[in-house]
Parts: structure tokens; sequence; C-alpha cells
């Protein structure tokens, strides 16, 4: 029974020794990856923010504050469509930025789509790339890091400018208990597209340089709290000014006049709720990448030395059992 229960218990620890690097460098890679039907909604704040007054006199005012809701919604349907001809998991993201003023009125609205590698993160380009209805090629990450995100600096994505450019790795950070890495990048004063969705009745967004000779730039300091599991933002704030400069809005060729500027924060509830969403899936990608690989190769070496145990044993029971020789009987003669 004991050299039975042996063979069987060395057949498990190889079969966990075979599991092991199978589930970490196999299963992992492929089962490790963005639902193509994820749904979130994001709800950030400026407070005590500067905001033109496009239907008051188009001066700017100080102003409470400035709401961004941020919903963004997978695209199921199209992601199916790019990967028959990408041949990888590619996920698609409509993304939707609608600002609203102190009055609950709205600011401007900014879709989006990006499209991604469902493993990598890295951008597939596509028909329906775009931002605001422009056609966008992007390069380096938006929205979200790799999964294991490296302390190095990363090319970022900026929707405003429509450019890339590197994200700077500052250090370690604690945030609400977690170990998060903290990345920051600035973008300087940059000419921008003016948001085709504005509070102005009968204006074209579009033609507003051309009619006035107005244009509007823009610069950001943005800060992200990204846990380096799962490469999910936990926090993020950015410092934003836009300005509208030279022209008939601006007062005159050097005129420049604040469209907004403000310190945008994520508000505290969805803060709380980002974070525990976070940790949750932070366990799921873990157990698939460090936690099931070594608890199988620590549970076959354990089953690996009962099994020796039980066969050192088992021998040691069988030659204690073997008669000793006996003395051959003496003839007389």
């Amino acid at each position: 029974m004991r050299r039975r229960a042996s063979l069987v218990l060395l057949a498990l620890a190889v079969f966990c020794a075979a599991l092991a690097p199978l589930l970490r460098w196999y299963a992992y890679p492929r089962l490790a990856k963005i639902p193509p039907n994820q749904y979130q909604e994001m709800v950030l704040e400026a407070k005590d923010a500067t905001l033109l007054d496009y239907t008051g006199g188009m001066q700017p005012k100080k102003v409470d504050k400035v709401t961004i809701v941020q919903t963004l919604k997978g695209n199921v349907e199209a992601s199916e469509e790019i990967e028959a001809s990408a041949g990888k998991d590619v996920v698609v993201w409509d993304t939707l930025s609608y600002i609203i003023g102190p009055d609950g009125k709205m600011v401007s609205r900014i879709p989006e789509r990006y499209i991604f590698d469902a493993h990598t993160q890295d951008p597939v380009h596509a028909t329906g790339e775009m931002v605001d209805g422009d056609p966008v090629k992007r390069e380096g990450i938006e929205f979200k890091w790799p999964f294991f995100t490296e302390p190095r600096d990363y090319l970022y994505f900026d929707a405003q400018t429509r450019t890339s450019s590197p994200i700077h790795y500052v250090g370690p950070r604690t945030f609400k208990g977690m170990d998060v890495y903290y990345f920051e990048q600035t973008v300087p004063w940059t000419k921008v597209a003016m948001p085709k969705k504005m509070p102005i009745e009968g204006i074209d967004p579009s033609t507003i340089e051309a009619a006035t000779g107005t244009t509007l730039w823009y610069t950001v300091k943005a800060k992200f709290w990204v846990d380096p599991v799962t490469g999910a933002p936990v926090n993020a704030e950015q410092d934003i000014q836009q300005e509208m400069r030279g022209g008939i809005a601006a007062g005159g060729p050097d005129g420049k006049l604040t469209a907004f500027a403000g310190h945008v924060t994520m508000r505290e509830d969805y803060s709380d709720y980002t974070v525990d969403l976070v940790k949750a899936n932070r366990t799921k990608v873990l157990a698939l990448h460090t936690y099931a690989p070594i608890g199988l190769a620590a549970g076959g070496l354990v089953l690996l030395g009962a099994a020796l145990w039980l066969e050192a044993r088992s021998r040691r029971g069988r030659a204690e059992h073997v008669p000793e020789p006996q003395a051959p009987a003496e003839v007389s003669a």
C-alpha cells in the first residue's frame, strides 16, 4: 500500500511541476487581458476654476466648480471586426468627456475611439481611431499602463494635442494603502483644435480661426498614480490651462483670454470605487501570474518529498521482513 501511495504522490508531484510553468508562461499571457465589453464611468472636478463665459460677454470668470464626466464603453462588435484582420485580441473603447459648467449646462463634449491590444495595451491602428471626430494614429499608451508596469518612462498620448510624449516615472508612492508608481507628464503650450461641440449656438468651431483669427492654446501637467500589477491608474490629477489667443475674440493679435484654468481631480467616491476595483483585479492577475504557479511548484516539491519518504519506509519495511539465512546443518559421520 505504501508503494502504491508513493507512486500516486509522485504522479501528482510531476503534474504540479509541469502545470506551474505552463500556467505562468502559456496560460497567463493568453488569459490576462482587458475584457472587450468593459464599461466604466468617472467623475472629475475642478474646484475654484476659471472658465470663459461664452454667453455673458466672452470674459473669463471664477466659478465654484467645473465637472467632467468621463464614460468608457467597450465596443464588442467593432473589436471583433478588427480582430478578424489584426489576428490578435483587440479592445475598442468608445469614450466621452462631457464638461459641465457651474450652471449645469454643457461647456463641451469630446468623444474618442481608442483601439489597443488586449494583452499588451499597445495601440492598434485601424479605421475609426479618432479624437473628437479627427482621425489620429496613436503612439504609446493612453488611459492604461501595461500589466506589470515597469518603473521607467513611457510614451503617453495626449488627446488635446493629438501627440505623444514621454511620461516620466518619478518614484514609488502609497495611495490609500496601495503601493503604486507615480508618473508625471508636462505638455508645453501647444496650439490645439477647437472642440466641435461648444456652448455657442449657430457657430461652427472649425471656422472660428478663419473667421476671427482666434486660436486655442493648451498646456497641462498630468499626474498619475498607477498600480504596477494591473497597470490601472488609481488616481489622476491634471493642472490644465487653455487660452484663446489673437484675433477678434482675444482683443487683437497679441491678446490672450483664459478659456479654462483649473486643477482637475477625481471625485472622492469615484476614487474609492476605483481603488476597490483595482484591488480586486490585482488579486486575479497575481493569482494567475504568481500565486498559482508558485503554489503548484511548492506543492509539487511537498508531494515529491512525501513520495520519497513513503518509498523509503516501504523499502525499509520489506528489508525488515526478509528472513535471515540459516546456517547449514552439520552431517554426522
